[in-house]
């Protein structure tokens, strides 16, 4: 997993030489783990299944090949769902926030906002893809709506210890509008 956190950095960094080093190394750990390996209620191959699928979509993105990135990030979103019900999950960080977050950034809005109602329908509290779809909808100026999901934005981070500016901090742009406006006012 360590291998697998640095190639994500590097690659969200932009150090894609690097990532690409950390992914070399992330296969060949995993080629070590044993089928046997259970993570509670999964088998650890198939927890690393969703870290291969992302750091493949993150380098992908990185290096501009955008179908490569979103295919695979697809792939991992595809895994991540179907691992077993686990407290903790299985698989921490959602697939659907970096396919959400990267999607929007290259203004594809109606796959990311198809991507964050996937995500809230799972998790309607969730800041994260409140966050991305309320960008998609100020975007496509759906204003009304927009402001219905900020206020549920609003609520679900009231409490949060980092100020949210875009659904992935993977995505290095931010042209979130409102929302990001407001957290930064309220500091």
């Amino acid at each position: 997993m360590r291998r697998y956190a640095r190639g994500i950095a590097y690659a969200a960094t932009g150090r894609v030489a690097e990532a690409k080093q950390e992914q070399t190394a992330f296969r060949a750990a995993v080629k070590r783990v044993p089928e046997t390996s259970f993570l509670f209620q999964n088998p650890s191959l198939n927890i690393l299944g969703v870290a291969e699928a992302m750091l493949d979509g993150e380098i992908a993105y990185r290096k501009g090949d955008y179908p490569t990135a979103f295919a695979r990030l697809e792939h991992a979103v595809e895994l991540d769902d179907g691992l077993n019900y686990d407290e903790p999950w299985g698989w921490m960080q959602p697939a659907r926030h970096a396919l959400g977050a990267l999607l929007l950034e290259q203004d594809h809005l109606q796959k990311a906002k198809a991507v964050y109602r996937e995500d809230l329908k799972l998790h309607p509290h969730n800041m994260w893809a409140l966050h991305g779809l309320e960008e998609c909808l100020r975007r496509q100026d759906k204003t009304a709506e927009a402001d219905a999901v900020l206020v549920k934005f609003k609520k679900a981070s009231a409490r949060a210890d980092v100020d949210v500016d875009r659904s992935c901090f993977c995505r290095l742009e931010t042209k979130c509008g409102e929302s990001c406006d407001t957290k930064a006012e309220a500091n």
